[in-house]
């Protein structure tokens, strides 16, 4: 099977790169109508619920539709992060399955999509660190970020590498096509 072109691998993981764009836009949408909802549902928190336990957090009252919100808002963020990175995938793609891998264009998309990996990887960070000082002043739980995600920062370092191989081919493609 080819790699390239019309009816190639390329072409298969094209459609499925569309329908995972597709589910994260509804997914997105989703979060967002529940973050306005849970908003809107602070206003009694009975409606909620009233606690919701998770782990060994108990919240309860007045927090929990912000709190929820917030989580909601970090999915909602992460959903967005990922629609970066799937929508410059999809563009890369369409390079390939029209046998333009070295597209000049792909050089800056392979780079949106390491920027995208370490921003959703710093969101976390940030995020985690701004849970963990509401859990403090409320005398929650402590919340466990989970640590540096090694595999995250090599992903983030390949794609660096891989943009720059392409930016390469790129000025390759373009001496050739200089050349008579």
């Amino acid at each position: 099977m080819r790699a390239l072109g019309p009816g190639s691998v390329s072409s298969f993981l094209k459609v499925i790169l569309d329908v995972v764009r597709w589910v994260l836009v509804l997914s997105a949408i989703g979060v967002s109508v529940g973050i306005v909802a849970c908003l809107l549902m602070s206003f009694n928190p009975e409606l909620l619920g009233g606690s919701v336990d998770i782990g060994d957090i108990h919240i309860k009252g007045a927090w929990l539709g912000p709190i929820a919100a917030a989580a909601l808002l970090a999915i909602d963020l992460y959903l967005a992060g990922a629609l970066v990175i799937v929508g410059r995938l999809r563009r890369i793609f369409q390079t390939l399955i029209v046998g333009d891998p070295f597209h000049p264009a792909n050089v800056r998309r392979l780079r949106i999509i390491g920027a995208a990996l370490a921003a959703l990887e710093l969101g976390r960070y940030l995020f985690t660190g701004v849970g963990r000082l509401f859990a403090h002043s409320l005398r929650l739980a402590r919340i466990d970020a989970g640590g540096v995600n090694l595999t995250t920062w090599f992903a983030v370092l390949v794609i660096v590498v891989l943009a720059e191989v392409f930016r390469e081919g790129a000025r390759l493609r373009g001496e050739a096509e200089l050349t008579i």
